[in-house]
């Protein structure tokens, strides 16, 4: 058993608490794909969850989010180039609108898997591997 490994869990874990803690309470999340809403669900986050693909523009999901009339929005897009542009796009377009992106999670979680994952759809999987080696 690695004690970084260990490590990894206990902080990733707490991270999930926190997100589901997040939802709870009403804050919605995006993610780029139905895979992600999958991996999300199979974590036991169930909670508001806004789709950024299956054929919508940028304008389509700022319209969404402004429409859950909130004020902040966590964004949980991929690590890859791709979902890097879409965060930092939408954190600008948030922000101008008063709407506060929260990217903590994702660079939480984009800190804590360094290059093992490329997408949220990889979390759900990459948590079960690092019980095992823990385990």
């Amino acid at each position: 058993m690695s004690t970084k490994s260990q490590k990894k869990l206990e902080e990733l874990l707490k991270l999930l608490e926190k997100l589901a803690t997040e939802l709870t309470k009403g804050t919605p999340i995006i993610v780029e794909g139905r895979n992600d809403v999958n991996a999300l669900h199979k974590l036991d986050l169930e909670g508001d969850i806004i789709l950024a693909s299956s054929g919508k523009s940028f304008l389509d999901v700022l319209s969404e989010v402004e429409g859950r009339g909130k004020r902040e929005v966590i964004l949980l897009m991929d690590f890859d180039r791709h979902g890097k542009e879409w965060t930092s796009r939408l954190a600008r377009r948030l922000e101008e609108m008063r709407i506060k992106p929260n990217i903590l999670f994702w660079k939480a979680f984009l800190s804590l898997t360094g290059h093992d994952i490329k997408d949220i759809e990889g979390l759900a999987t990459y948590l079960e591997t690092l019980k095992k080696k823990v385990a």
